[in-house]
């Protein structure tokens, strides 16, 4: 093996390491978004159901 073919190997272990790093950062972002967005679409319906029954007892 010389060491071209080394460095090669080494340089395509590191870019596996990275793009794995980069790919669970980003699936990290995305479920939080995503977890965000339910939340606020839960927090709305339950703000319209409080006030209509606030609504109607008043």
């Amino acid at each position: 093996m010389n060491k071209s073919s080394v460095w090669t190997i080494v340089g395509v272990v590191i870019a596996v390491i990275i793009a794995w790093t980069l790919v669970s950062i980003l699936f990290s972002v995305l479920w939080f978004i995503a977890k965000l967005a339910v939340v606020a679409v839960v927090a709305v319906v339950v703000f319209l159901v409080l006030r209509g029954v606030f609504s109607k007892t008043e």
